[in-house]
């Protein structure tokens, strides 16, 4: 008898097996990474793989054993699914969100973030701060998945996360729509120096490359925190609690001016 449901065995958004797994794409389940094994693709899987790629799940392919390895070595027949552990939000989420609190958009951009501790820290950081979401792209960084639910101590349930297909274009839309961008980068302007108290995005980038050099050209500045020590670079997720908290410190010292 083969066992097609996610159980907790396989640890949680672990989705194994061809019937369930086009069952959570049929249903618009937000899906965040699909593993195939290596090997021809036939039958039902063909249909899967289509229906993915229509979606914009990506696709990654691996031997047998890291399938096994994933779902505790139920019979994943060849696929397995790694489900978000909440919803996608949409940007306009976020920018109904600040309309509704009456409070200029606060917007963290997470350029190719992979570890799922960072993310999940950047995202309890953000919404600690009162920013409206993070943005993550849909390829070259992880996703919702249950380590970053973990990692952020319940702040997903609280902050949007949208994903996008491309964050070149995103910071285009959001500067026309009135935001600055910024992106976190050791050859900015010190990080206190720009005005933080209207429309913003804070753009961090990954944890080995920084911010990539389209999306850095993309923005309108860039900040730097200042490095006293020996070691060059701050982890992701801190540099995110800095300049939020920044935003935060400015945004309080203007409300207070006001007569």
């Amino acid at each position: 008898m083969e066992n097609h449901e996610p159980n907790e065995s396989y640890g949680a958004g672990i989705i194994a097996g061809r019937n369930p797994v086009a069952e959570a794409l049929r249903s618009g389940r937000a899906v965040d990474c699909l593993y195939v094994a290596k090997g021809p693709v036939t039958g039902q899987l063909t249909a899967i793989l289509a229906k993915a790629k229509k979606l914009g799940v990506p696709i990654k392919e691996c031997d047998q054993r890291k399938l096994s390895h994933m779902c505790n070595g139920a019979n994943h027949q060849g696929v397995v699914a790694v489900a978000a552990a909440v919803e996608y939000a949409s940007v306009e989420d976020m920018l109904a969100l600040a309309r509704g609190r009456g409070e200029p958009p606060l917007l963290i951009i997470c350029d190719g973030l992979e570890d799922p501790h960072n993310l999940g820290a950047v995202i309890r950081s953000a919404e600690c701060a009162g920013a409206h979401g993070v943005i993550i792209p849909k390829r070259r960084s992880v996703g919702l998945t249950y380590a970053v639910s973990k990692a952020s101590a319940g702040a997903v349930e609280h902050l949007p996360v949208a994903r996008v297909q491309n964050l070149s274009v995103l910071i285009e839309e959001l500067k026309e729509k009135g935001l600055w961008c910024y992106a976190a980068d050791m050859d900015g302007e010190p990080w206190d120096r720009a005005d933080l108290t209207g429309p913003v995005a804070l753009v961090i980038g990954s944890e080995g490359r920084g911010v990539s050099r389209l999306v850095r050209e993309r923005c309108d500045g860039a900040l730097s925190l200042p490095i006293r020590g020996r070691v060059n670079s701050l982890n992701a997720s801190v540099a995110a609690g800095v300049l939020c908290y920044e935003a935060v410190r400015q945004r309080a010292a203007c409300e207070r001016s006001k007569p």
